[in-house]
């Protein structure tokens, strides 16, 4: 679940992380009365999950209430990546001498806190990390241990020469990892991390994730869910307790176990396929999952087959035919439906299918190929 800007710094300064004030706004004349009460230049700041949002024209300052009425009516509304912009952050401006980027990561390939850190800040740290790789030190949190005080001021000593400077940016570090462990975070940036022509180092921008298998330790968080910003059929994929990702090909996958789907998705692609989605109905046996599932592959225009991969173990056979009839009631279908389905109560769904009409196979190969060949020949 991808969180706001103003929402992840919410959680930074809850974490004594020093963040400048901000109010968000929804309206021109709300970001004006927000900016009279900081006084002085403020920084109007679109709130999308996307980034490059400055360069979109979604970042500007502001010396005049008649300027932050200007950006504010002219962000609100545009579109960046493809999200609209309904809510604004209005912040002081900051006086920035230097900008460094800090950020901490779930690595998957070392399955542990990743910090990484620059002292090349305000730009996209995968530009710097392909330009002046160099530029970037990592460092791997033991999870036995937590970060260690040495380990914090190894990564800040990397961003500035100044002691006083690094004093700051390893308590920061600290304060980022707690922030991190608590919030069942799978990603936080900071970009950029400041300092002031006085000495003092702020975040001033913020972007994190978290991971949708925490929030049921941290309810408090669910409610910084944007759905506005989600894809609907994520939405209702959630809702249906179904796992879903929308992918670029035109075979929709309907199958019951990740390692299954993936295998499935695999076979597409060496029968020279591209997969729509996938999409795990899970273990279980309702057929309204069934339902739900395949009202989500129908509403992309991209898919041009339906593919079921059905290797029935706790999921019954029965029941998913009985949800793939089912939904044929319910939903106007256009892609054709291909079925492969085997294991338990095999018969028994095999009969159902058979009276509404359809056949199934029992080789995943052959469904496969079958699904490839209607693509290709439509």
């Amino acid at each position: 679940m991808n969180i706001h800007e103003y929402q992840a710094k919410d959680i930074l300064r809850a974490n004594g992380i020093p963040v400048p004030p901000g109010e968000v706004a929804t309206t021109a004349d709300q970001a004006v009365a927000v900016a009279e009460q900081f006084g002085g230049t403020v920084v109007v700041k679109a709130q999308v999950h996307s980034g490059g949002r400055g360069k979109a024209g979604g970042v500007k300052l502001a010396a005049t209430t008649a300027e932050v009425r200007e950006h504010a009516e002219n962000i609100l509304g545009m579109t960046i990546s493809g999200l609209t912009v309904e809510k604004i952050l209005v912040t002081p401006a900051e006086d920035i001498d230097t900008e460094a980027y800090v950020g901490v990561l779930i690595d998957r390939k070392s399955q542990a806190a990743t910090f990484m850190v620059s002292a090349e800040g305000g730009i996209d740290i995968e530009e710097v990390a392909h330009t002046n790789p160099d530029a970037i030190r990592k460092l791997t949190v033991d999870p036995r241990y937590g970060l260690m005080n040495h380990q914090a001021y190894w990564l800040a000593n990397s961003l500035y020469e100044n002691a006083g400077l690094a004093k700051q940016t390893a308590k920061i570090i600290r304060q980022l990892y707690a922030a991190f462990t608590s919030s069942g975070a799978s990603m936080i940036e900071i970009n950029p991390l400041i300092t002031t022509k006085s000495g003092e180092v702020k975040a001033i921008d913020a972007k994190m994730s978290i991971d949708d298998s925490e929030l049921f330790r941290h309810p408090e968080l669910v409610e910084y869910r944007d759905l506005s910003a989600e894809p609907a059929a994520e939405t209702k994929a959630r809702e249906a307790d179904l796992s879903y990702v929308k992918l670029d090909g035109n075979v929709g996958c309907c199958v019951n176990g990740a390692g299954l789907a993936m295998a499935t998705m695999d076979l597409v692609k060496y029968y020279g396929g591209e997969p729509a989605n996938f999409l795990d109905i899970g273990g279980s046996s309702n057929p309204e999952k069934v339902v739900s599932a395949l009202e989500i592959i129908t509403s992309d225009p991209n898919v041009k087959v339906i593919l079921f991969n059905i290797f029935g173990g706790i999921t019954r056979g029965d029941d998913v035919a009985r949800g793939i009839v089912e939904a044929t009631k319910r939903i106007d279908i256009k892609p054709p439906i291909v079925i492969r389905l085997t294991g338990t109560n095999e018969k028994e769904g095999l009969e159902i299918l058979a009276e509404a009409g359809f056949t199934a196979f029992s080789s995943m190969d052959e469904v496969v190929e079958q699904a490839v060949k209607i693509v290709n020949a439509g």
